[in-house]
């Protein structure tokens, strides 16, 4: 490890009580000489925000309403913590853009987490982006503040950090790198991927958020059972890769080892392995370019024997298939596809629909929505609104005619 000069980096954890917030903490509590707290946030688990604050004891701490934040600012003068307490969006940006940052671990879990994440970005910060839902919701506007603005965008998504770690070393985001034929993004499949059309309409949210490999949030775990989540990832890495959509591919594999691969034009086949542990990646990013120890066990090939490789059903996975659609219709496409998604997601965990209405809710936004061009970030936002009111109608109308034929 090589020797670190001057004082740590100051870390913004966006979501520092989910699992991608946890794992950094982790990761920053094995390297104190080289990473300090400067902010946790926090949406509802606030006494877990709390904890994590008399822990750290960050500058900055941030909850979602002021009141909220008057409570944990009292617990705190109790506890003589001298964090200070803020709320809100205007908060979140607050941390996430402050001149003391150094780098930004976005990891609020979706729609949510975009105006944080622009405001490191349009501060020049080294954002750790952990929120695939920034660049399918506002992609070109994005990725144009990057470089405009200097910032450096580290992926930690373990299948980006993966197609990251096998590009060229002289990679420069924004620009396709050459020689470059194809991105395998590899999937698990979740825990139906041998299951029928008709035990998938039995499902349960328990059931759905029964990773077989990851440990992650309700929502990523539903996003993941119904493959969503991959082809939210396929969206971001046409944007973080400059990618067309027909290059990038999605392979179900099993065992959550191989977690990404880039097909090169002379035959080579590049691919990043290890533990399904999210710390491997955030290490990386925190760290890149040097390599830092995450604290995940080495990867046991012998023990493992095997690997497989498997083709997605997108018959059966139809958010899936409804990703890639609207990827290349692009534009305000994927907006709508990850609002609808949003809303879908909350009515399954909450069993007001199946989880195989999933699926029907966002295809039935998606058609009728004409996908057109966005130029500014209010756009981004009002497209979503509107998308979000359409799934809450289709809703309704289910809702109704539940209770016709009851």
């Amino acid at each position: 490890m090589s020797q670190v000069i001057g004082s740590p980096q100051q870390v913004s954890v966006l979501g520092a009580t989910g699992s991608i917030g946890s794992s950094t903490l982790d990761v920053i509590r094995q390297h104190p000489e080289r990473y300090q707290v400067f902010a946790l946030t926090a949406h509802s688990r606030i006494q877990a925000l709390k904890d994590l604050c008399l822990e750290h004891r960050p500058r900055f701490a941030v909850v979602a309403d002021a009141a909220q934040a008057q409570r944990l600012q009292a617990d705190f003068r109790t506890a003589d913590v001298p964090t200070v307490v803020l709320s809100g969006a205007q908060g979140l940006c607050e941390v996430a853009a402050h001149p003391d940052v150094d780098a930004v671990m976005a990891a609020i879990v979706g729609a949510a987490g975009l105006e944080s994440a622009m405001a490191a970005v349009t501060a020049g910060k080294k954002i750790l982006l952990a929120n695939k839902e920034a660049l399918v919701m506002s992609g070109a506007l994005f990725m144009r503040a990057v470089h405009e603005h200097g910032a450096q965008l580290l992926p930690i998504d373990s299948e980006h950090n993966a197609i990251f770690q096998c590009l060229p070393c002289n990679y420069a985001q924004g620009l396709a790198p050459i020689g470059v034929r194809r991105i395998l993004l590899t999937a698990s499949g979740g825990p139906f991927r041998n299951s029928t059309y008709q035990e998938l309409e039995r499902v349960t949210p328990a059931q759905a958020c029964a990773h077989p490999n990851w440990s992650m949030g309700q929502k990523i775990s539903v996003d993941s059972a119904t493959m969503m989540n991959k082809g939210l990832e396929l969206i971001e890495a046409c944007w973080l890769f400059a990618a067309r959509p027909e290059q990038v591919e999605v392979v179900i594999h099993p065992q959550s080892v191989i977690h990404s691969l880039v097909d090169y034009v002379d035959g080579s086949v590049l691919a990043q392995l290890g533990n399904p542990d999210m710390r491997t990646p955030i290490a990386h990013a925190m760290a890149w370019p040097e390599r830092i120890a995450s604290g995940v066990a080495p990867l046991d090939l012998c023990a493992l024997a095997r690997m497989d490789f498997i083709a997605p059903d997108l018959q059966r996975f139809a958010c899936l298939r409804l990703a890639i659609e609207a990827a290349q219709a692009g534009g305000s496409a994927p907006i709508v596809l990850n609002a609808a998604n949003e809303i879908a997601v909350a009515a399954f965990l909450q069993e007001r629909i199946a989880f195989t209405q999933i699926p029907q809710l966002i295809e039935e936004v998606l058609s009728a929505h004409q996908a057109n061009s966005v130029q500014s970030l209010g756009e981004v936002m009002a497209v979503d609104e509107q998308a979000r009111s359409a799934a809450n109608q289709w809703l309704s109308r289910q809702s109704k005619h539940i209770g016709l034929n009851q």
